[in-house]
């Protein structure tokens, strides 16, 4: 602990050093003025997600439910409205499951929630295209023991993801409406199969013709000494200009640094861009090895990495809400 402590000293003194040459700064105007990224606020989501008491989130169980019903509770605080099922903010997937090691077994019917919300755009051309800011809200759930730990709270994978995403929403909500529709949408099921996406995708609360780009949120908990400190990196990058762009505007993206291990097919995003829609994960993930451990807990998240890695995505997500920008895809680049 004493280690822990000494090293966040440090992390803090070369903030203040960075702040007096230009990093303090290019945080104020990322965040437009509006500063609601703090790590106390981030600490809030993550624990609540990520804590024994949510038992892992497992995809489509009841604890999956829980954290989906959190989650929304969270939505409706911020006056972000209700885009699911039935004018509430839970879409309900049912899906046929087939038992993990009894392959001759007839699939057993299971249910996944998504949450979905929505703040409708300002401007009446502008508004009726559609900016998706996701992420996904399960994790493996109670599993086999590890060092007298069986529960794999998925504090990186993918709690940092979702509280991105419920940042991103205050963020927005906080200021004047953005030009374009902007939906959150938290996932179920993304870790055994992407169902939940696969089923938002052909249920969405706005045409999905309006979707002019995707930024999925993915393991932001830590920094990946692959890339230089303060950096996100984006799978796809080279895939279409959307990143290239929001780098212009002041995010911290560079590509992705591990492109043998094909992290653009491995997220949710990767439902969506087969669709044709722009989508891709930010994340910095680091090939660490609590990876789908129950390591992957509230005691290995960085948190300052974690509240200055969403604060930089800030402004850069608020100008794609607000432009006419519509990203493409490169040569060869759609999948």
């Amino acid at each position: 602990m004493k280690i822990q402590r000494r090293r966040r000293t440090l992390i803090g003194l070369l903030l203040l050093v960075m702040a007096s040459a230009g990093w303090g700064q290019t945080q104020k105007v990322a965040q437009g003025g509006t500063a609601t990224v703090s790590q106390q606020s981030v600490r809030k989501y993550m624990q609540a997600l990520a804590s024994d008491e949510m038992r892992g989130r497992g995809s489509a169980t009841t604890d999956e439910l829980a954290a989906a019903k959190y989650i929304a509770s969270q939505l409706k605080l911020l006056k972000i409205e209700p885009a699911g099922d039935d004018g509430g903010y839970l879409q309900t997937v049912k899906f046929l499951r087939r038992q993990r090691g009894v392959p001759d077994a007839p699939p057993q019917e299971a249910t996944t929630t998504n949450v979905v919300g929505i703040l409708r755009g300002r401007d009446p051309k502008l508004a009726q295209e559609t900016v998706l800011l996701s992420a996904h809200l399960d994790h493996l759930g109670i599993g086999r023991e590890v060092k007298g730990d069986n529960i794999y709270n998925g504090a990186d994978d993918d709690a940092s993801g979702v509280t991105a995403v419920l940042e991103l929403a205050e963020a927005l909500a906080s200021g004047p409406k953005p030009k374009r529709t902007v939906v959150f949408a938290l996932f179920g099921s993304e870790e055994i199969g992407g169902y939940g996406a696969r089923y938002f995708q052909e249920h969405p609360p706005v045409p999905v013709e309006s979707f002019v780009a995707n930024l999925e949120f993915e393991m932001i908990g830590r920094p990946d000494k692959a890339v230089a400190a303060h950096t996100l990196w984006l799978t796809g990058y080279d895939r279409s200009d959307l990143g290239a762009e929001l780098a212009a505007h002041g995010a911290l993206l560079v590509a992705d640094p591990h492109p043998e291990q094909h992290f653009f097919q491995r997220s949710d995003n990767y439902v969506l861009a087969r669709k044709g829609i722009i989508a891709h994960t930010v994340s910095s993930y680091g090939l660490h090895s609590d990876y789908h451990q129950p390591s992957d807990d509230l005691a290995h998240i960085d948190f300052a990495h974690m509240a200055e890695s969403i604060a930089s995505m800030v402004g850069p997500v608020r100008w794609l809400a607000n432009s006419d920008f519509k990203p493409q895809w490169t040569k060869d680049g759609k999948p």
